[in-house]
């Protein structure tokens, strides 16, 4: 039973970084908003089955905040900022996406040995889910730098915050005070990423940065 128990936690954890691999994959904001709802999703049953793992009631409240804002009210956000500055659906990477994919199969490699070395004296479970949480971290990271679309990395500093979470309810949870500022810290973020990127079509009509440069080396 204890080993169903555990292999349920790593086949959550490690779905989350199949999802930052889709996410990186993906060529299209409106998909990739989508997919971002799903890792969302995935981040709330891997933390309420933590939950569950380490009696710990107080994570299903962190849970309970990555499905309602995660999964819910910032992909809805996000469609709409979408539709209403009529953003270009398109998703032009700075490298090529077999390029994007194979550097991150190298940081997820990175991040098993080195994750599995430095905690060699924890408890396996804890060991894997560190793992995977550096991996989801390494990768939302990799999808920041090779997005030229704001919003893309906007999602892609979201992913490596779900990263975070992973990690900190995989090393036997954190404070529920810092939980719930963590949730809020973000929230904030997006409402200010959602104003900035309001004024950003205002004043250049796109909110593609490749196009910023541009426009600032002609000044």
């Amino acid at each position: 039973m204890e080993r169903i128990i555990f292999d349920i936690a790593h086949s959550l954890a490690g779905g989350l970084v199949l999802v930052s691999f889709m996410m990186l994959y993906q060529d299209r904001l409106p998909a990739l908003i989508n997919i971002f709802a799903v890792q969302a999703v995935l981040l709330a049953l891997s933390v309420a089955w933590q939950a569950y793992m380490q009696d710990a009631p107080h994570l299903y409240i962190t849970a309970g905040i990555a499905l309602v804002f995660k999964a819910m009210i910032i992909p809805v956000a996000l469609h709409r900022i979408i539709k209403q500055l009529g953003i270009h659906r398109e998703i032009e990477p700075v490298v090529g996406i077999g390029s994007t994919m194979f550097i991150g199969i190298g940081l997820v490699a990175l991040s098993m040995v080195v994750m599995l070395r430095v905690t060699g004296h924890a408890a396996p479970v804890a060991r894997e889910d560190l793992a995977f949480a550096l991996s989801v971290i390494l990768l939302g990271m990799l999808m920041m730098v090779t997005r030229r679309n704001a919003v893309g990395q906007v999602i892609g500093f979201m992913s490596l915050e779900n990263g975070l979470v992973l990690a900190a309810t995989g090393a036997k949870g954190m404070p529920l005070v810092v939980e719930i500022s963590i949730a809020f810290s973000v929230l904030i973020a997006f409402i200010v990423i959602g104003i900035f990127l309001f004024r950003i079509r205002e004043r250049f009509d796109t909110v593609d940065l490749s196009a910023l440069d541009s426009h600032r080396g002609g000044q």
